[in-house]
């Protein structure tokens, strides 16, 4: 039988403290709470804030019939699986409310996503113990790479629905992904495959001199 991943099993159990309201969400280093009229204290250093929602890519902007939309998950899985659309939206679905932080230093705040947790389909797939990195594909081409770690925090998914609407050919729809906790460009828009693997490999943009870790909180944007 195989050994349950660490680091997968105590994420799990945070975030199931998350969804049963026990226990809230981890303060950011740098990150204080909100205060009242204090709205700054949100935001990264070299952030500002925007009340729209500015669409950046590669200038290239699939459009994916929902009928031959497919999710590849594989790599160092016990159960690699392929989703159909309508298999992926009868999984359990996830909702959550984060702070949206691009490089370009824009910050958009109370993102309100919906769709699957990231937590879901590690748990359909079943990582391996040896797995360290998770990389995404995507349908025009872009790729990015992020730690285990920050894929199984408990805000990360694979969104379908952005303010309670599908999310738009502009933003990365039908399905991008979403990792709050650090700067945009690690979330792949128009997802069509991800990958559990033990050794880093580099995404499009990290190859073009962007940091592997993207941490907002510490301005972490050039490698």
């Amino acid at each position: 039988m195989a050994t349950p991943n660490p680091s997968l099993v105590e994420r799990k159990e945070r975030w199931a403290r998350k969804m049963a309201a026990k226990e809230k969400p981890p303060v950011r280093p740098g990150n204080p709470p909100l205060r009242l009229g204090r709205s700054t204290e949100r935001l990264p250093p070299g952030q500002h804030l925007t009340q729209g929602f500015p669409i950046l890519d590669l200038g290239v902007k699939p459009e994916i019939a929902l009928k031959d939309w497919r999710l590849e998950i594989g790599g160092l899985v016990e159960n690699p699986k392929t989703f159909t659309w309508e298999e992926f939206n009868a999984l359990p679905q996830f909702e959550d409310v984060s702070d949206f932080h691009c490089v370009t230093t824009w910050s958009k705040f109370d993102c309100r996503w919906r769709g699957v947790a990231f937590f879901t389909l590690a748990e359909i797939v079943k990582p391996k113990p040896e797995v360290h990195h998770v990389l995404f594909s995507s349908y025009d081409g872009y790729s990015s790479n992020v730690r285990i770690e920050d894929a199984l925090d408990d805000d990360a998914l694979v969104a379908t629905q952005f303010d309670g609407k599908p999310i738009t050919r502009d933003h990365g729809g039908p399905a991008r992904v979403i990792i709050p906790k650090l700067y945009a460009w690690k979330g792949a828009k128009f997802v069509r495959a991800i990958d559990f693997v033990a050794e880093d490999k580099p995404g499009f943009w990290e190859v073009r001199g962007y940091s592997n870790t993207a941490d907002p909180w510490t301005e972490d944007r050039f490698g």
